[in-house]
């Protein structure tokens, strides 16, 4: 009698292949959403390959972003990258199942087509927070009535639209960012459009057609950017705006409005900003200010004011007033950046002794960081800086940033001869 011993076989190790995959397969259902939301689209479909668990789940992810990364391929017939696109979001959309908080479109081969039109009224019947809209090539795209239906709305940002809002809408009451670029717009539907979001924080507007008076009524109002062509500029009930970075993108003749207008651009400008910490004047909006009457500080100073950037004329006798007027009423500046902007020709008074004069009363007691870049070395430019070095106490560094190399030894050494007022400061001279 013979007895068979079967031995029992060991039990099979998983591979390194399987072990990762069970890693991928077993992952908590929060973490695969939050591993999807940070993909681009593309890739956040494809993830369904990955295993059954992951089979879209891809189709709850709450951020939807249409942009360059949909399409990995280029091709110069555009009839065919606009269809794919096309049938790229009409699928995503179709397959949606979860609640969409933000939907963008920002591709550079997107025209504003009537798609849009459709994309847009499926989104509406979410609960979509956040909307971004950018059309780059096209004329400009006339959202549907849909969008202002939106009232959860938290920020709206569009780009190379036409904005013709319902008669009904009410205003979005839940916006807190408003980004508007390259837009055309009427001036009552811009004035309604602020004022009727009262929760609005944040303002940005980059050229826009349509609107020449901007009239800002936003009570919690806290950051103003804009660019662009405008006549006047005015602010009502925005006590807590803090940041405002506005440019004026055409120059314009202070006589003609002058003689027009006698009133004080300045003290109207600042008496709605008892708050402002950040001020960026850019482009010619120095030089608006500087219309009608300048006083030689501003009555109510601007004490929570930290950070002042101007762009300035420094051979024009009106700009420097006006900067000069900033400078004074701002006791508690910190921070100053000048960017020298010449004129080739100009029919203002120049001026070239301007900061020579003895304007003892400027005097910068907590001033220290300045930038000034842009100058050619000329005596409006180098007496600027002079009287900067000589009225800074406790200034640390002053960056100075040329137009070009033409006489760069010159105005270096110029600039070690000036007397500075604070011992630690610092000059630090940036090749053009």
């Amino acid at each position: 009698m013979s007895i068979v011993i079967k031995q029992r076989e060991p039990s099979r190790l998983p591979s390194k292949t399987d072990a990762e995959f069970d890693r991928i397969s077993n992952l908590p259902g929060h973490v695969i959403y939050q591993i999807l939301s940070r993909l681009p689209i593309r890739d956040a479909v494809r993830s369904s390959v990955l295993s059954r668990k992951w089979r879209y789940k891809w189709a709850k992810i709450p951020c939807l972003v249409f942009d360059n990364h949909c399409l990995n391929f280029s091709s110069q017939d555009q009839s065919f990258i606009k269809n794919k696109l096309v049938n790229i979001i009409d699928h995503v959309l179709l397959l949606h199942n979860g609640p969409i908080h933000k939907f963008k479109l920002s591709h550079r081969d997107l025209l504003g087509v009537t798609d849009i039109d459709r994309w847009i009224l499926c989104i509406s019947r979410s609960s979509i927070k956040e909307v971004v809209l950018e059309i780059w090539k096209g004329q400009c795209y006339k959202p549907p009535s849909c969008l202002f239906n939106c009232q959860n709305l938290v920020h709206l940002e569009l780009f190379n639209c036409l904005l013709e809002p319902p008669l009904m809408f009410k205003g979005f009451k839940n916006l807190k960012s408003l980004d508007l670029q390259h837009i055309t717009i009427t001036q009552d539907v811009f004035e309604k459009l602020v004022s009727s979001c009262p929760s609005l924080e944040r303002l940005t507007l980059m050229n826009f057609t349509g609107v020449t008076h901007l009239v800002i009524d936003a009570p919690n109002l806290q950051f103003f950017d804009i660019g662009g062509i405008f006549e006047d500029v005015s602010f009502l009930n925005t006590v807590h705006l803090s940041y405002v970075s506005i440019g004026l993108y055409v120059n314009i003749d202070n006589e003609e409005n002058d003689a027009r207008d006698n009133s004080s651009k300045l003290l109207r400008f600042f008496v709605n900003l008892p708050h402002i910490r950040r001020l960026e004047i850019q482009s010619y909006f120095l030089k608006y200010l500087a219309m009608g009457y300048v006083p030689s500080r501003l009555p109510n100073l601007c004490v929570d004011l930290n950070h002042l950037s101007i762009c300035i004329d420094f051979d024009d006798l009106e700009e420097n007033t006006a900067a000069l007027c900033l400078l004074r009423s701002c006791p508690n500046l910190l921070e100053l950046e000048m960017l020298a902007r010449p004129e080739e020709q100009s029919s203002m008074e120049r001026s070239t002794n301007f900061w020579e004069e003895d304007h003892w009363s400027s005097l910068f007691a907590h001033l220290r960081l300045v930038k000034v870049s842009g100058i050619s070395g000329v005596k409006s430019d180098m007496d600027f800086i002079k009287f900067l070095l000589s009225n800074s106490p406790v200034l640390e560094q002053l960056t100075v940033k040329p137009a070009s190399q033409e006489g760069e030894w010159e105005l270096m050494k110029e600039l070690l001869r000036f007397r500075r007022a604070s011992i630690y400061a610092e000059v630090i001279y940036l090749d053009p």
